[in-house]
């Protein structure tokens, strides 16, 4: 009988499972959906297969919601209610108004200053475009509100069609707090307005808080540090706070997950007790990718994932076959170049760093590429598959 070659390489499959609500054993109903999926698919699992779960039906089992009176006491307690600079939010009504909302009611006046021409993760207030017909450096240039208006008139978001600086001055009011709207893009510009600030930037957050106390702030607070700790009895999330949070309703957030390595652990021993292989499991939320047509960068969560299993450390080492074909082999043809490439991937050792037959291979870390894989197999909407299976992902050439 022929030696029978396998002709796929990765597989991704977005599993169904029940809707997952506060207190369900999440553990028991994700490996038994993957081996009902398997069953029903007639496909088997194997050893390094990936399974993913999203932070979303993590966070729901764990209970992990905060109303906003939970940020408002928190906010209130921490920096004393006054005057309080809000300073690079994101752009987006799922991911920051209701924080705004919470953080509104715990303080008397919000100066609110927001990146130009776009938020961290690139949501635009104004095009590059007519920053640049307006001869504004947005580098040094520190905008009040009615020059804002006065330069680039109503922006709308190109997706969401709201004008975001209406949206949240309007909610901050609604709330009872006072607003000041500026644009700046330097930290410290904050510091003419306040000495007491509220840092929003996710990815920035750790150079942005140096840089404020480093110019004469008194109080800064990033956004994993309130709600890191329950406040009357809320969730909370000890290493992110509001970080990673989704809308929930107009007056409750869902937090990113709390501490769940044990899950991920719990779900790797149920397959290898059920099926004898070893597979590896990870908690995912958003991808680390960009939109070319809306320039946003998709990564609103502090990390792709929160936990994994050890087998998903790292990075690929992996040989650009493109590389080896049209240079070490570009000679070879046929099952001889099959060979020639096959020995090359068999051989490789250790990091493959500074090679350049790795060139243009992707050295990012291995959880925000299967992260992002399974992100985009899920999607954010009703394809009601909160489990990704990932077959084959460490597969080569050889296998």
């Amino acid at each position: 009988m022929a030696n029978k070659e396998r002709r796929v390489g990765t597989v991704s499959r977005g599993i169904r499972c029940p809707i997952i609500r506060e207190g369900d054993d999440l553990a028991a109903i994700t490996a038994e959906s993957v081996l009902l999926a398997a069953e029903s698919e007639g496909f088997e699992l194997r050893d390094r297969d990936v399974i993913s779960i999203t932070e979303s039906i993590v966070a729901r089992a764990q209970g992990n919601y905060a109303t906003v009176d939970d940020i408002a006491a928190d906010v209130k307690a921490k920096l004393g209610g006054g005057t309080v600079g809000v300073i690079f939010p994101i752009l987006s009504r799922n991911r920051f108004a209701i924080c705004l909302r919470g953080i509104a009611m715990g303080v008397k006046k919000v100066v609110l200053m927001l990146a130009y021409p776009s938020d961290e993760v690139g949501n635009e207030l104004v095009s590059l475009d007519k920053i640049d017909a307006a001869g504004v450096n947005p580098y040094s240039d520190v905008l009040t509100e009615a020059k804002y208006r006065e330069l680039f008139g109503v922006n709308k978001h190109e997706f969401t069609g709201v004008d975001y600086v209406q949206y949240y001055a309007d909610l901050v009011r609604e709330c009872g707090a006072e607003v000041e709207v500026i644009f700046a893009n330097q930290p410290k510009a904050i510091l003419e307005y306040t000495d007491t600030v509220i840092n929003c930037s996710i990815h920035t957050r750790v150079r942005t808080k140096r840089i404020l106390m480093e110019n004469g702030a008194k109080k800064v607070l990033n956004l994993d540090e309130i709600l890191d700790a329950p406040v009357n009895g809320s969730g909370c999330n000890e290493k992110y706070g509001l970080l990673g949070s989704n809308k929930a309703t107009e007056d409750k957030v869902k937090l990113f997950p709390r501490e769940c390595k044990n899950l991920v652990l719990d779900i790797q021993e149920r397959i290898l007790k059920a099926t004898g292989k070893h597979v590896e499991v990870m908690v995912y939320g958003d991808g680390a990718f960009k939109d070319p047509q809306g320039k946003i960068w998709e990564l609103a969560d502090p990390v792709v994932s929160p936990a994994f299993t050890d087998g998903l450390v790292g990075t690929p080492n992996e040989l650009k076959l493109k590389y080896l074909a049209d240079n070490d082999y570009k000679d070879l043809s046929g099952e001889a170049l099959k060979e020639a490439i096959s020995k090359s991937i068999r051989e490789k050792e250790g990091s493959l760093v500074g090679n350049m037959a790795s060139q243009g291979t992707t050295p990012r870390q291995l959880t925000d590429l299967i992260g992002s894989l399974c992100d985009l197999t899920s999607g954010s909407g009703d394809k009601g598959t909160p489990i990704v299976l990932v077959q084959g992902y460490f597969d080569n050439y050889t296998n």
